[in-house]
């Protein structure tokens, strides 16, 4: 693969949650949380883990990504496993695992800012986020990384007609357009299917339902990059 750097200036799509910033280990600690006060006499952390992730998939579909819809789902993991009944005072602790969330500061993952001002005035950047409205611009606010990006979207799902979207309305070129991402599912493999190119930058806590077998460029798909942290990408544009 040719080195983009000898490229010329490019578009860098960039994603937020778990490649600018933490966000999954919040959802990690409050999903422990859960599991623990559920304290289920039948089944195991894993087991009960594994029916939230179904009842997650979706609740995505009816409600959407964020801390609304996360909250959904472990009322209804609750209603599905327990064997007393869902009172008020209950309902009111479940959700406070997941509004606690929103209580964390912005983490930025290191490196992070000095990688887009570098980025910045070499490239085309634009931030792409999934998620709630709301919360993914305030998150974009908070963390002081806006100035950085061209322009923000914040998109209710990322696939492939999304891409094509993005690429229509900013009148990208898609052999020069980039999509970079923790997650294979909405970053990596939807960009490609696209015909985009992508940079795949994994995170150890990355959401398991965003797990998915990286595709492989073919015909029709752009170029894949594989690094192993967000700074590297300094060494490739």
């Amino acid at each position: 693969m040719s080195d983009p750097a000898n490229n010329g200036a490019q578009s860098l799509l960039i994603d937020a949650d778990d490649t600018l910033w933490e966000n999954n280990i919040y959802f990690e600690h409050a999903i422990a949380n859960f599991i623990s006060f559920l304290n289920h006499h039948e089944y195991t952390p894993r087991q009960v883990r594994e029916v939230l992730n179904d009842v997650e998939r979706a609740n995505v579909l009816k409600h959407g990504y964020g801390l609304h819809s996360f909250a959904h789902a472990l009322v209804e993991t609750f209603e599905r496993l327990s064997v007393e009944p869902l009172t008020p005072a209950l309902h009111q602790t479940i959700h406070s695992f997941a509004h606690t969330i929103a209580e964390n500061p912005v983490e930025i993952i290191a490196g992070v800012p000095e990688t887009l001002n570098y980025l910045a005035g070499r490239h085309h950047l634009i931030l792409v986020t999934k998620g709630n409205l709301t919360e993914q611009s305030g998150k974009v606010e908070r963390s002081g990384l806006k100035p950085y990006f061209a322009a923000v979207e914040v998109v209710p799902e990322k696939d492939p007609a999304m891409y094509r979207e993005v690429v229509a309305k900013y009148g990208l070129a898609r052999d020069l357009t980039w999509m970079v991402g923790n997650s294979p599912k909405s970053d990596v493999n939807p960009a490609l299917a696209a015909g985009l190119n992508a940079v795949f930058v994994p995170h150890d806590q990355t959401w398991v339902l965003e797990h998915e077998e990286l595709a492989q460029p073919g015909d029709g798909s752009g170029r894949l990059l594989v690094l192993e942290r967000f700074t590297e990408l300094r060494d490739h544009f």
